[in-house]
């Protein structure tokens, strides 16, 4: 049979079962046409069990007498090694098709969008996900967006008068700290619920899931509280519910790691983020691969990928008018990462009397948070 041969093959190369010339890989084994689809219709229609050989199974197959015994034909497609269990039947075999026109549909969409400079948008599946963390992150996110409105600014003289000594040689006014402890638990009990939400995370081993949770606590409690940054009154409002000054918060416990965070928050309110970007940007701190003993590694991978991929067409989707959005989005993953690594390092390096012990445990070593039946130190 002439026609196109894949270039793996010989010139020459010949059918394993009939000896006609082979055309290519099929169920296993390098065969004719001929050969491949008397396998296929076989195993599809279960035809073997009427073949009837008239000389006792001995019949010799070569190009000339396949289609004369039926048995023994098939009885050499199994000798040769052909796959029974590759052949798919025909719902199987619709649902191929389809996803293979579909991934060259992809391939073709792509091309023409290279062409013209047309950036992708999210596709169905991607819309998907997208909406699945967006509402998680809605349902989660204290007060949504009537926070200004229901907002209370810590009075002025709290967090003025620093008097217990803190990480860094820095002093902590316990009053302010007092207020932080007391939205702190709900708070990380809303990115554990945020993360509950998403069934990727779910997926993970609960080994995993408490080991990410940990690592970016404060990562997206940071995002929350910087994305609701108020210029006029340069405050940042934590859990939804708090306005707390650059000074009170840093008297209040955070020291240093409070600049990083106002700092983010004054850079973010001109990327104009909606709750979707926001959401996103949690579900990539959330799987991030690289946390410390971590089983389920290229899972948490593949599912970053995921996200940022729709992050990436959504923000094509949204058009934002900043030039080079996307990259300049992507840097402050980086930002909050050090804000998370810089609140962790001040506690491991710190001398501990009994007021820094004190207060490192109820700030950051045993808020506990539950978490299913396993709780979260």
């Amino acid at each position: 049979m002439s026609g196109y041969i894949p270039s793996y093959l010989d010139k020459d190369e010949l059918c394993v079962v009939c000896g006609d010339k082979a055309t290519g890989y099929h169920y296993r084994c390098i065969t004719c046409e001929g050969c491949k689809g008397f396998f296929r219709r076989t195993i599809q229609k279960n035809l073997h069990p009427t073949y009837s050989c008239k000389y006792e199974g001995k019949c010799v197959i070569d190009k000339v007498t396949r289609n004369q015994c039926q048995e023994c034909r098939f009885k050499k497609c199994i000798y040769v090694g052909m796959a029974t269990d590759l052949v798919l039947d025909d719902s199987k075999r619709l649902a191929k098709r389809k996803l293979i026109e579909e991934n060259r549909e992809k391939r073709r969409r792509e091309e023409l969008q290279k062409t013209i400079g047309v950036k992708p948008e999210p596709t169905d599946e991607e819309w998907e996900l997208i909406k699945i963390v967006t509402e998680a992150h809605v349902a989660t996110n204290a007060q949504g967006s009537h926070w200004k409105q229901k907002r209370k600014f810590l009075p002025e003289d709290i967090g003025q008068a620093p008097i217990v000594n803190a990480p860094e040689g820095g002093k902590v006014d316990l009053e302010a700290f007092s207020q932080f402890t007391k939205i702190i638990t709900p708070a990380i009990t809303r990115v554990v619920d945020f993360a509950k939400k998403l069934p990727m995370f779910c997926e993970l081993p609960c080994e995993d899931q408490i080991i990410l949770l940990k690592g970016c606590c404060m990562e997206i409690m940071s995002l929350r509280a910087a994305v609701r940054y108020d210029p006029e009154s340069e405050t940042l409002t934590l859990n939804g519910e708090m306005a707390v000054t650059r000074g009170q918060l840093k008297n209040g416990g955070l020291g240093v790691v409070s600049d990083a965070i106002f700092d983010l928050g004054m850079s973010l309110s001109s990327f104009n983020l909606d709750d979707t970007e926001v959401a996103l940007l949690q579900a990539v701190l959330l799987m991030s691969s690289d946390r410390p003993g971590l089983v389920s590694i290229e899972r948490i991978e593949k599912y970053q990928e995921s996200f940022l991929l729709a992050f990436e067409h959504y923000i094509n989707y949204r058009k934002h008018h900043i030039a080079h959005f996307w990259p300049k989005l992507l840097m402050k993953v980086t930002d909050l990462r050090m804000i998370g690594a810089c609140h962790a390092s001040r506690f491991l390096h710190m001398k501990m009397d009994a007021a820094e012990l004190w207060i490192t445990l109820l700030w950051f070593g045993c808020l506990q948070t539950k978490f299913g039946s396993i709780q979260i130190y």
